[in-house]
């Protein structure tokens, strides 16, 4: 299952991953909004990444007008590697070196094709593991020390 959220400025970014997912046969949760009334982007940021983090939705996407203030917000919450993205290469290299289980984009910055398109190469591609995990495991180390 994939949680997908985003705020009035992320919202027809939003529809269109959603249809996407719905044509891959990908079943996903859509946290919100449900219209392109003015909403607060960390509250759905936040939503996405508990349902990550809690185990009830396995990956996450989010979607604000810049995917900025997404990523700060899903980033709090300790277990997510919420990773902003803006071309094919940088969506495959979150899944790749840094196993991001939450994709964000920004809605203002993208076109709905292209915004698709970085969802797609980020669903297609793989974790590499290896070096990568011994790295994952130091910013783990990094959200245990702040207890």
């Amino acid at each position: 299952m994939i949680a997908v959220g985003s705020d009035h400025g992320g919202l027809e970014l939003k529809q269109a991953i959603c249809n996407l997912l719905q044509q891959r046969g990908l079943g996903y949760a859509d946290l919100g909004p449900a219209d392109e009334s003015s909403v607060d982007y960390p509250d759905f940021g936040v939503k996405v990444a508990k349902a990550v983090a809690s185990g009830d939705c396995e990956t996450g996407i989010l979607i604000c007008g810049t995917g900025i203030g997404m990523s700060i917000a899903a980033n709090k919450v300790d277990g997510i590697r919420a990773a902003l993205v803006h071309d094919p290469f940088t969506a495959q290299m979150a899944k790749e070196h840094n196993n991001a289980n939450v994709l964000v984009l920004g809605g203002r910055v993208l076109s709905i094709e292209l915004g698709c398109e970085l969802v797609e190469v980020w669903l297609d591609s793989t974790f590499e593991s290896g070096r990568h995990q011994k790295r994952l495991d130091k910013i783990h180390q990094i959200e245990a020390d702040r207890k």
